[in-house]
Order: C-alpha cells, then structure tokens, then sequence
C-alpha cells in the first residue's frame, strides 16, 4: 500500500510536466504566482463582477449608475432636472441641475474631488453621512466603474462660478485632442479650468463612450428600458423631471420624451395595476429606527467599529383589483431591488398576518378553515413598497436585493399598523372596500383549496382508470361495443338472478350497494373515494369529467337496473346525476337506459291457444286496466296476483323475458333535450341548496300526476 502509494504521488507531477511542458521545478505554486490588480485593473479584469454581465444589461447598468447619481441629488432636494441623450456617435451623456460633483482638493490624495469619485473604487459622499441621508449609490464604485469600462469618459461640472472639465481614458485621467474615443490623448491628472458661468449655476454632465473591448459587439442601449426606467424614477421622486433625447442616426429626433409626476407612488401604483380596482389605493407610511455596528474612517485614517443608530422610513401604495395577477415593485432609495430582500419579505409576512387576524375576528374564515397563505393575499394586488436609509445593504453591486435584516421588521410593524386601521375602518365607503378585499382573499384560499384537491383526484383517478377492474363485476365475453351492454344492478340479490337471466355473451353485470353518492353537492375527490362511483368509472373506461372519452367506453349501452319503488327511483336518479355530471356525452348520445321492471304478475286460468299464461303489469293503474278488461272478455285469472317488491322476487326466466331478453324487454333511454334546462333540474332536485328543493316539492304535490309515477 505505502509503495504504491508513493509511485503515485511520485508520479503526478511528471504527469503534469508532461501534459503542460513545464518541467518539475517550474509547476511549484509560489508566492511570485499572484497576481494583484490594483486600482481599476480588478474591473476590468473581472467586469461581471460589478455590473453583472457584458452584453446589453451591463451596458445599460452603466448608464444606470450614471443616472443614479444624479438622481440622488434630486433626492436630496438638490436637482429637479435631469435629461438622458444617446449621442449619434454611440456615446451616451447625462445632464443635471444638481449641486456638481466637488472640484476641490481631496486632502488625503490630493486629487480633486472629480478625479477620487472616478477613479477610485469605495469612494463618494455617501459614507459618512454628511452629504446625503439617503442614496442609490452605497458601494462607492459606481462612477468609477462606469470610467474604467469606457474607452472615453467626459466629465464637465459647473461649480464656483466656472465649468471644469476632465477626461479620462479607460480610467486614466488626461485630455483628449479631438473629439471621440479614437481621438490622441495625453495622460495628466488634474481639472481644467473652462469659461466663467454665474455662481448660481451648478450641476454636472457626464458623457462616455463604452469600451467595446470589454462589451460585446452586439450590446446596445435599450430606449424602452431607459424610457420605462426613467418614468418609474419620475413617479418615486415627486417633482423631478425626467428629458430622454435619442439623437442616434435610427432614432425619432422629434420625439423627446418627458416624464414628470407630482403624484408620487400612488400614482404610479395607479399607472402599475392591470384590473378594475377593488378599493381605493392605500398610501401606508411610517418609519422605524435600528442600530447597527460599521467600520467608520477616523481623522487619523484608521476603520473604528462604531455603534450608530439608522432610521428607515417606509412609503408604500397599494390596491387590490379584480385580476389574479400580482404586481410588487419594490425599491430602496428609488434604486429597484427586482428580486426583492429583507423589505418585501416583511410586507409580505405582515399583509398575510394582518388579513388573516381580520378574517378570523369579522368570522369570514370558518373554524375549520386553514388560514389563508400569502398567495392568496397577494392575488389581484399591485403594490410599490419603498424603503429609504443611509447605507443600505445590498447583496452584490446590482443592489437587486436588499440585505439590512432590520428592514423587514420596520416594513412590517408599519404595514400591519395601517392596513389594520383600513381593515377595521368604520367609514362606509372603507368598510364596504375592506369587505370586499377580506372576501377576495378568502375566495383565492377556497378556489387553491379546490384546485389542490382536483389535482390529487385526477391523480388518483387516473390510478383507478389503470387498476384492473373491480371482482365483482361480471364481465361479458364480446369485446363489441355496438352490442355489448352493462346492467348496473341494485343490491347482491338481484345479482345472482340476473347472473342466471343475462346473456354472457355481450350483458356484463355490475352490482351496486344500496344509494350512491349524491355527486351534485360533493366534491370531486368525494365523489372518486365512493367505491360505487369509483367503481362504475373504472369499469366504463373512459374516465370522467374534462378527461371523458366517450370513444374509451368498453360498453355500448348502460341499463339502469332498479327496484319497481321508490328507493329504486331515488337510485337511479342519482346514478342519473353521476352520468349528467360526470359521463354526460354517454347521456348525449343515447347510451343510457332505464329498464322497467314489470310490478305485477298475472297468472291466467287456462290460458287459451297463443295466449300467454302469465301477463305483466307495470303500474298500478295498468294492472286495474288490465283486469277489467280481462272481466269483460271473461278471461278468468288467479286471484293471487304477484306483487313483485323487489327484483329479488323475480326468478332468473322472469326477469330475463321481462327486463333483460332484448327480444321481449323494455327499456327507457335517458336523453338531455335541454342541457341548459337539465342542468337546472339537477341543481335544484339534487343539488345543495335545500329551500328551493322544498319549496318545490310543496308547490308540486297538488299538481302531481300520480299515473307519471314510474313506482
């Protein structure tokens, strides 16, 4: 083991010179291997890293970090205007009113305040707190990012009474001669100072070409995401106006568009929504403080751990509509967090917690009832949730998810405060809407429910359409389907008659016990666990519901074979239900029977030639017809009439001359004139509503026709 052991790790590395020409000394792994990117060279390097990807997304991710600056400084109260051009060279700049970015020296570097914001990762005036309380760009290296991966970045700032400018190529600081990125360049660090402007003008203007060494050469700026960006931040920073110019040889240079929105998030909430709205849009806010512990950089440049507390204020707008469907924008600092975080995870945990505290205190869920679960909560919703803070924390440099845990706390503590006080709301027009909304939520719960349950019935139907058929069915040899016949027999004794009385060759014969399921009022994974129900669609073959086919059938006729009473009568109609409901094409297309059972039997007192010795009656009213007549031609009978009450009491040559012989037999066939009538029908005979059916059966018995009775 040891010697083998040691030919092996003797040999891998000769292995590995071999297989990369590189000798024994020159695959040793040391400290000269490292390589350490300094600066900008880790983005370039490593480009997904900060903007996700290299093909449209990250280019317009570019632009976004751009943008986003200047929006922050809207968001401050700095900057009211911003305006977007796509330059017909493929460059892109962005424009605003905003307070400039410094142009003095930055004293630890001392480069001027242009040159650290572009040049150096983690760096802004969004750590410390001093310039902004709350902002998009928290990492620090969204501008320089943008910088390092541009072939030509131009920066003008107006500030102090004049314009400076600097440009910069993939991240090295210089002047170009000329204009474009092909343009010679000259490295230099430093701003040049322009033209004098009046002291009350400041803002910024930022114009860059990407680096289409690091982009792919298919990427390209989308104007309906820049247009749908720029109208969703115009509708979260009230007051702020928003110029998109396309100046690019296809573009429409008529067509600049302008967003502008006073109405904030309840107007975008408005703008969001698909449907009719259930109730008026609900304006939530609040705010809630937290603690946190961060590295903070001292006078003297060194990280100190220090406890500070943060204040989260929520704004969030929503409405339910008569759809299905859910819509949740989510945002921090106006900054859209797509896949959501800490903030959505609380609004949605604190909405399905509130809904169901109030179904359960107004007693809209019964007490057998689950609570609903948040997709019921969330069906037909469009909500904006907001969330503003200094520092946030986001999972990657995207910032598509929110990562500061307090938030879900904060989010749901506001939520659950004010979506309660409209839940409860004593005003009619609020109770009447907050009704509603308790009402769709517990409608969405039910329906799921069903839906669940008619998932795992079709499961276990399709299980019982595949299983072999039930033992007590007495099949038929002839696989015909133009002749063959099933005979659904009430009760074992009649059975073992029908067994002796059938023809094997093409009747089958399935027994039922006593009543089956009233499949109008139960459901459909009620109606498959009845073993009768189950039974009788499993040896039809051709499944139920939706999934019948009526081509599937093993049986071209099915004879209803029933006790002459009135429990007879009471199965057969709900045998009839279980067709209407589940099998109806079978009833379509005249393949469902009544056999009529004869009631009385007469024997005859010396029949004469031809005459035959025993007559059958169906009805009472049939059997005194038959006996006056009988009385007037002087046709004597025995006085012992049969009463049959059962099909028990027929022997087997009986009941196949009167009900089963095709020869001699009568059979009823159940045919829908009227789908839409029948349907009524059943509802209201067998369906669950009981005041109808007995309102029904009152106003009828007087204007029963007794001889309609089949019993």
């Amino acid at each position: 083991m040891s010697a083998a052991a040691t030919t092996t790790e003797g040999t891998v590395p000769a292995l590995l010179a071999g297989q990369t020409g590189l000798d024994r000394d020159s695959s040793n792994y040391t400290a000269r291997h490292l390589l350490v990117l300094e600066g900008l060279e880790a983005v370039r390097k490593r480009p997904g890293m900060y903007i996700g990807s290299t093909d449209s997304r990250g280019l317009m991710h570019c632009l976004w970090e751009i943008i986003d600056n200047s929006v922050d400084e809207a968001l401050g109260g700095h900057c009211d205007h911003i305006e977007v051009i796509l330059h017909e060279d493929a460059s892109v700049e962005v424009r605003d009113n905003g307070r400039g970015i410094p142009v003095d020296k930055e004293p630890k570097t001392g480069l001027s305040g242009v040159e650290v914001v572009m040049t150096k990762l983690h760096a802004g005036g969004k750590f410390g707190g001093g310039a902004y309380a709350a902002s998009g760009g928290l990492h620090g290296v969204g501008a320089s990012v943008v910088n390092a991966l541009s072939a030509r970045l131009d920066v003008e700032v107006d500030h102090s009474g004049a314009t400076h400018a600097i440009s910069f190529r993939r991240g090295v600081p210089g002047a170009f001669d000329g204009t474009g990125p092909d343009a010679p360049f000259q490295a230099a660090s430093g701003l040049t100072k322009g033209k004098r402007v009046p002291k009350t003008r400041t803002g910024t203007r930022v114009r860059f070409w990407a680096d289409r060494q690091i982009f792919l050469k298919d990427a390209a700026l989308s104007l309906e995401d820049l247009h749908a960006r720029a109208r969703q931040t115009a509708f979260l920073v009230p007051g702020l106006t928003i110029v998109v110019r396309d100046r690019r040889p296809a573009g429409d240079r008529t067509n600049d568009e302008t967003f502008h929105y006073d109405g904030g998030i309840s107007e975008f909430c408005e703008f969001l929504a698909p449907d009719k709205p259930l109730c008026d849009v609900q304006r939530i806010t609040g705010s809630g403080t937290f603690k946190e512990t961060v590295p903070v950089l001292d006078d003297q440049g060194h990280m100190t751990p220090t406890e500070v507390t943060r204040e989260l204020g929520v704004d969030i707008a929503l409405r339910w509509g008569t759809g299905y469907d859910t819509t949740i924008k989510s945002f921090v600092n106006i900054i859209a967090t797509p896949k959501g975080g800490t903030h959505v995870a609380g609004f949605e945990r604190s909405l399905t917690k509130t809904l169901n505290e109030q179904l359960r205190a107004q007693k809209l869920l019964r007490v057998a009832e689950d609570d609903i679960v948040k997709d019921d909560a969330l069906e037909g919703l469009t909500a904006v949730v907001t969330v503003r803070l200094a520092e946030p924390q986001f999972e990657g440099q995207t910032k598509e998810v929110l990562g500061t845990s307090a938030a879900s706390r904060i989010v749901s503590q506001v939520l659950a405060k004010e979506l309660k006080a409209f839940l409860t709301s004593t005003k009619r027009d609020a109770k009447a809407q907050a009704r509603t909304v308790l009402d769709k939520a517990v409608a969405a719960a039910r329906t799921r429910i069903a839906a669940r349950q008619h998932k795992d019935a079709q499961r276990r139907k399709t299980a019982l359409e595949s299983s072999s058929l039930p033992a007590k069915l007495a099949d038929c040899r002839s696989e015909d389907v133009d002749r063959t016949e099933l005979f659904i027999v009430e009760g074992d004794s009649a059975l073992g008659t029908a067994k002796l009385a059938r023809n094997s060759e093409f009747q089958a014969l399935l027994p039922i016990r006593g009543k089956i399921l009233n499949v109008q009022k139960a459901s459909v994974s009620d109606m498959l666990k009845n073993a009768e129900c189950g039974a009788i669609i499993q040896v039809i073959g051709a499944g139920s519901g939706r999934t019948f086919d009526i081509d599937q059938a093993r049986y071209g006729k099915i004879c209803l074979l029933v006790d002459a009473d009135v429990d007879g009568a009471h199965i057969r109609t709900l045998l009839l239900t279980l067709f209407q409901r589940y099998m109806r094409p079978m009833v379509e297309a005249g393949r469902v029977f009544a056999c009529v059972p004869p009631l009385h039997r007469i024997e005859l007192v010396q029949p004469k030639k031809g005459q035959d010795k025993y007559v059958y009656t169906y009805s009472d009213n049939e059997l005194r017809q038959t006996l006056l007549e009988f009385e007037r031609k002087g046709i004597r009978c025995k006085d012992n009439i049969q009463r049959y009450k059962g099909l028990g009491e027929m022997d087997a040559d009986q009941l196949a001359e009167t009900t089963m012989d095709p020869r001699h037999r009568t059979l009823r066939r159940i045919n829908i004139g009227d789908l839409d009538a029948a349907e009524e029908t059943f509802n209201l005979l067998m369906g669950n509503d009981v005041a109808p059916r007995k309102e029904f059966i009152t106003n009828s018995a007087a204007t029963l026709d007794r001889s309609r009775i089949d019993a």
